[in-house]
């Protein structure tokens, strides 16, 4: 159960940012006694891989911050955050050393369940983000862009350590996390309904 709810909450932040869910992993496994990676995961406290990942993080950082490059950014990490999320909740599950010694058992077991499952944990976020991040541009003129950004790494960060240091809450933040998205998506939607009244309005006077 706790295995699953920390999986889960580390997919749900790859969708935020691919690198924080995994550096944090990695440090905390290098770093202290809190986590232990499965024989097959071993390789995300390595240390050309924690430093490869923060050069990512902070390009990711940096990218996701400036408005116009964000939504590219977005773009490109369709396929990042997913695999991320997927290597998040594989790591931390029941995935074992067949996910990276023995691709053929990976497939024709189960060890790919729990990868499949962080995948679409992560996806289903990123989509979230990379639709409300271009209306919050264009509302605010674009300089919501890197308030908003910094809230979403810090979303991400606090997920990633409840996931690992306080698996039950991940249902409280993943719980705050739809109602921040749904609020994001209604109030967007009712900009655009107001938008075009208006615009029909002016139409109409002419």
């Amino acid at each position: 159960m706790f295995e699953i709810l920390t999986g889960t909450g580390l997919a749900a932040s790859s969708g935020l940012n691919a690198y924080i869910p995994l550096l944090t992993l990695g440090l905390l496994s290098r770093f202290t006694d809190t986590v232990t990676l499965p024989a097959g995961w071993q390789w995300l406290d390595g240390g050309w891989a924690l430093v490869i990942l923060a050069v990512l993080l902070a390009v990711e950082m940096v990218a996701d911050k400036v408005p116009i490059v964000d939504s590219i950014n977005d773009v490109v990490q369709t396929v990042v955050r997913p695999t991320a999320g997927g290597l998040a909740f594989g790591a931390t599950t029941t995935s074992d050393a067949v996910t990276v010694s023995d691709p053929g058992s990976f497939f024709s077991g189960g060890a790919w369940v729990p990868v499949a499952v962080g995948v679409v944990l992560a996806l289903v976020v990123h989509a979230g983000k990379a639709t409300a991040r271009p209306a919050v541009n264009a509302a605010s003129g674009g300089f919501a862009a890197p308030v908003v950004s910094t809230l979403e790494d810090a979303a991400a960060l606090g997920m990633s350590l409840l996931a690992l240091l306080a698996p039950i809450l991940v249902v409280v933040a993943l719980a705050a996390m739809i109602a921040f998205f749904w609020w994001a998506f209604r109030t967007v939607r009712a900009r655009r309904r107001r938008k075009a009244e208006r615009f029909h309005s002016q139409t109409s006077l002419r």
